[in-house]
């Protein structure tokens, strides 16, 4: 009987559980510099590290997609620069059974966060190796990274809109 309960249910249309594989993992780019040689190895003060995020994904086909993930890290300021990294790790994602209105969030949310513990891992041992204490990046909210980018782009979208509104209307 249970059988036939289940073919039923999915001759009815069932939804489907989303599956989701990371089919690779890649450095794209990796970028280090250390242009004080050897002064900045002998420095007493730790400096102020900046560090910047950034998270893309594109569409390689109907399921997989190549989500980006972005770390950038300076340490020190103006012409006194310790050391700058830039980090640009990849991954090959394949999502299927998921909504269209939920792939792109899953992929700017779950996406980095799959990939961020071996990305923090390759920047803090190119630090180690530039000759400095390795740079342990804290854990990143990649929900509210999301949401603030969402907010920018409606942002940077009203006054593209109120300008075309301004020529249709000859103001």
């Amino acid at each position: 009987m249970s059988d036939s309960t289940t073919t039923e249910n999915t001759a009815a249309g069932e939804a489907t559980q989303p599956t989701v594989r990371v089919l690779a993992q890649y450095v794209k780019d990796l970028s280090f510099e250390n242009p004080r040689a050897p002064l900045s190895l002998q420095n007493k003060e730790t400096p102020a590290i900046n560090i910047g995020v950034n998270v893309s994904a594109k569409a390689l086909s109907q399921q997989d997609y190549e989500v980006t993930l972005t770390l950038e890290a300076k340490a020190g300021e103006g012409d006194n620069i310790g050391f700058q990294i830039e980090l640009h790790y990849a991954g090959i994602i394949r999502v299927g059974g998921m909504k269209p209105e939920h792939v792109q969030p899953f992929l700017l949310i779950e996406g980095p966060r799959l990939l961020f513990p071996f990305a923090r891992q390759i920047v803090a041992d190119a630090v180690r190796n530039g000759g400095f204490p390795p740079l342990m990046i804290d854990p990143i909210d990649f929900v509210q990274l999301y949401r603030r980018n969402m907010q920018q782009q409606a942002e940077q979208q009203k006054p593209a809109e109120a300008n075309q509104n301004d020529a249709l209307f000859g103001n």
